[in-house]
């Protein structure tokens, strides 16, 4: 699947950013280096970028650059899930989620009193779901032990977690390369979420 692409020099005009700008944010890895594409123009080699994503972390990057460093930026914008801990109080303290579904996770797994990054991730999107009305509570519970299943897997970069329905039965999967995916005529494919904007929002709220 071709997705659109923008070129170093119309990226830097539509922004406003400077080349400077641009290579400093990727040398402090706010921007990845597999989005920097090299390709063969009439002109020569230019560089050009996946539009949507492009745009969508310059965005980012303007508004938060004011209230936290490049370093803290770049620990949101990476993959890895940390090694800090959480408890109750600090979850609804911070009002990253509700105290309804920290108690649906809480029956799941009894003896928890506190949460790690990766725990407080799976919270968080089953909080994102049934508060937009994707999924109903037991499809919530799907969700959470798909997450729970291949939890290694989520701090890759392409995962996403892809959520079906077939006359009437749901299905939850991870899928760590998006690319390619198709499903038959009778499977209604109900939302796909990119793990990583989940990580990224959760940060933002924990930072």
């Amino acid at each position: 699947m071709n997705k659109e692409l923008i070129s170093k020099k119309d990226l830097l005009e539509i922004t406003d950013i400077s080349y400077g700008q641009l290579y400093r944010w990727k040398r402090k890895r706010l921007i990845p280096d597999d989005w920097f594409i090299r390709k063969s123009t009439f002109t020569g080699q230019e560089t050009f970028f996946p539009k949507d994503k492009i745009l969508d972390r310059i965005e980012k990057i303007k508004d938060m650059k004011d209230n936290l460093s490049l370093d803290e930026l770049a620990d949101m914008f990476s993959p890895s899930l940390g090694n800090s801990q959480f408890s109750k109080e600090d979850i609804l303290d911070r009002n990253i989620v509700s105290m309804e579904v920290l108690d649906i996770y809480v029956q799941q797994n009894e003896h928890v009193n506190h949460f790690s990054f990766e725990r407080l991730l799976h919270i968080y999107i089953l909080e994102k779901l049934l508060q937009a009305g994707e999924i109903n509570l037991d499809e919530g519970k799907l969700v959470l032990q798909t997450l729970a299943d291949f939890s290694e897997k989520t701090n890759q970069k392409l995962c996403k977690i892809i959520f079906t329905r077939k006359l009437g039965v749901s299905s939850c999967m991870l899928i760590c390369n998006p690319e390619g995916l198709y499903f038959d005529r009778g499977t209604k494919v109900v939302f796909q979420l990119p793990v990583q904007t989940c990580i990224e929002e959760l940060k933002a709220k924990i930072i």
